[in-house]
């Protein structure tokens, strides 16, 4: 037996939220441990479910967004680290249990992030031709338990969401295939199903005004580059009041997204003014319109099939409350996907807070609870979460780093009032998970494993004068990563 006198974390996921923390608990360890009595040694072992690591963005974003490279590479260069320890293909509740890990580990951290959608909840939602953007964004990302194929053969679609989950569904659907091979890692099988997408006419749905929309303006930005895409807009949309005027400027961010969406505003009269035309000037044979203001309220159907949507005008006050109108309309559409927000996932053993739609923590601490609220929730020792399983699917990933920083600081804090100075686990040896899953014939891909995956993929995309080809296939990932 090889007992170390080092703290020992476990954390559940490894995708933004969990190698962000990782990172920031041995930085904050170094920094503040000795003063805690914690010492500053640590060995953090990171268990993910998926083959390979980095989650959401590997598995979530879009493959078009230029920022997600080097965010991958920022997280790589994290997980290089010999105190961190990376057990792929290894879930959480079936090949280990939360017990076994309380066991070994002196605190368990969830990360485990959202891969369903929350629930259309409009009449027609269960027509054959209506999709969550969840399914789809797995598809064209290569997620590895995913669809493979994907129907494109509806000619005018809709897509109702406010923010970037919808964005990149938009953009995706209006992609020319060559162009999206040529800038990203896509797989062949995502590549052939673009290249044969019918779709001619996309209509955007969003609830609220121009100035509560909750796109980035990197999102926007893309958008407006699409080759052979006219954008159309309802011009009525951009009569904005001086009071919305004023209070979209209060924020930078609301503030930077309103005049890129003016930007687009100008671009899409100049397509029509030059004669139906992409940004380039080139004509355009999609057409990407854009409603504001416009609530779905039904999916309508022929024969179990979408046929349409109807849409309800509303208004939007100053204040972001939205108000119906009473006026409808109906667009002709053969597919709908729906972008409202994911619900993240539960994990066994730990309460659910379903109004909320994350583990139950104690007032957003990151301190897990027995239950979701009330006067019965009490704090169990030494189980925390973080990301989305702590606050919900609201964020961008940079979100995640402060989350981290106060979830560490919390369990820091735990920590030092434990006794021994925060090492609680009974069984202390390193390499006790290793033996528990080896008895299970539970085989983990490590870093080392993932670097195989991530060099196969970087040859495949060179071959074709890409810098990267996504392997989809799971068991293809694991010949590779333990070769």
């Amino acid at each position: 037996m090889s007992e170390t006198n080092e703290l020992r974390i476990a954390v559940i996921g490894a995708g933004p939220a969990g190698v962000y923390s990782s990172d920031i608990f041995l930085r904050q360890l170094g920094k503040l441990g000795e003063e805690l009595g914690l010492g500053t040694k640590a060995r953090i072992d990171l268990f993910e479910k998926l083959p390979v690591p980095f989650g959401l963005v590997r598995y979530g974003v879009a493959p078009d967004h230029p920022s997600i490279k080097f965010i991958a590479s920022a997280l790589e260069k994290t997980l290089d680290n010999p105190d961190i320890h990376l057990y792929c293909d290894v879930e959480f509740g079936k090949d280990v249990t939360l017990d076994e890990l309380l066991e070994r580990y002196d605190a368990v951290l969830f990360a485990t992030g959202a891969v369903e959608d929350k629930p259309l909840g409009l009449p027609g939602a269960d027509l054959d031709g209506v999709y969550g953007a969840a399914k789809f964004v797995e598809w064209y990302d290569g997620y590895p338990t995913g669809a493979r194929e994907w129907p494109l053969d509806a000619e005018e679609v809709a897509v109702i969401g406010g923010g970037n989950v919808a964005m990149d569904v938009a953009r995706e659907l209006m992609r020319n295939a060559d162009d999206l091979k040529e800038r990203t890692d896509i797989p062949d099988n995502v590549y052939e199903g673009i290249k044969a997408n019918k779709a001619k006419t996309l209509h955007l749905f969003i609830r609220r005004g121009v100035a509560q929309a909750k796109f980035s303006v990197q999102e926007l930005r893309e958008m407006e580059k699409l080759p052979g895409v006219q954008l159309i807009i309802n011009e009525d949309d951009f009569d904005l009041d001086d009071d919305t005027i004023e209070e979209a400027g209060k924020d930078k961010l609301t503030r930077q997204m309103v005049e890129e969406l003016f930007t687009i505003r100008e671009m899409a009269e100049d397509m029509e003014d030059d004669g139906d035309t992409d940004f380039e000037g080139d004509p355009a044979d999609r057409k990407y319109c854009i409603h504001f203001n416009s609530a779905p309220v039904e999916v309508l159907g022929e024969d179990g099939k979408v046929k349409a949507i109807r849409v309800e005008k509303t208004t939007t006050s100053a204040d972001g409350k939205m108000t119906r109108t009473g006026e409808f309309e109906e667009y002709p559409v053969q597919a709908v996907y729906h972008a409202i927000g994911y619900k993240p996932a539960t994990a066994p053993g730990i309460a659910y807070d379903e109004r909320r739609a994350h583990l139950a923590n104690a007032n957003g601490d990151g301190r897990i609870t027995t239950e979701a609220s009330g006067e019965g929730a009490q704090v169990r020792e030494r189980l925390y979460a973080t990301g989305w399983a702590k606050r919900g699917p609201v964020g961008l990933i940079g979100s995640t780093k402060s989350d981290a920083l106060l979830i560490v600081t919390n369990m820091l804090e735990d920590l030092s009032k434990a006794a021994e100075g925060g090492r609680v686990a009974a069984d202390r040896d390193p390499e006790s998970i290793d033996r528990l899953l080896a008895s299970r014939g539970v085989k983990p891909i490590d870093f080392a494993g993932w670097k195989k995956v991530d060099a196969f993929e970087r040859a495949e995309g060179a071959k074709e004068g890409r810098e990267h080809k996504k392997v989809i296939d799971p068991e293809q990932m694991r010949a590779l990563a333990h070769a």
